[in-house]
């Protein structure tokens, strides 16, 4: 028996910004995501969510309270490093560095093909957080 329900995506990564609203913005310009449904009070966002295909993000402002906001640190609070990333499968990574690159995403690891198989690169978002785009869909191996 399963215990993934059965649904769209069963995984969606969850990230924290200080300057969410900002985030959002850039995030739909940079990389092509879609808002699907945000949450806020003024300049604080309770919860968002953010599609790109059948894939989705969730997100929120940056705070130490609650629950959940004492586990979580930004990256400039930890040298600019990450302990994880979201990957996100892109039709065309050509493109899509392309676009991400004009819209002034720091480029970590230039675009290539990869020894298994498929086109990416790994770029660092204004905020620090940090990105992986290619074309290799696991799905389909």
């Amino acid at each position: 028996m399963s215990l993934a329900a059965s649904t769209n995506s069963t995984i969606i990564p969850c990230l924290r910004y200080r300057d969410a609203r900002a985030a959002i913005d850039w995030l739909c310009e940079a990389f092509g995501f879609e808002r699907q449904a945000v949450h806020a009070d003024g300049d604080t966002v309770h919860h968002a969510q953010l599609t790109f295909g059948n894939g989705m993000i969730m997100l929120g402002s940056a705070s130490g309270g609650g629950e959940w906001g004492r586990h979580i640190v930004q990256p400039g609070d930890a040298g600019g490093r990450e302990t994880q990333s979201p990957c996100v499968i892109v039709a065309n990574a050509d493109a899509h560095y392309a676009r991400a690159r004009a819209a002034g995403a720091e480029i970590v690891i230039e675009l290539a093909d990869q020894d298994y198989g498929g086109r990416g690169y790994a770029c660092k978002d204004p905020e620090g957080h940090l990105w992986w785009f290619g074309s290799y869909d696991p799905w389909k191996t």
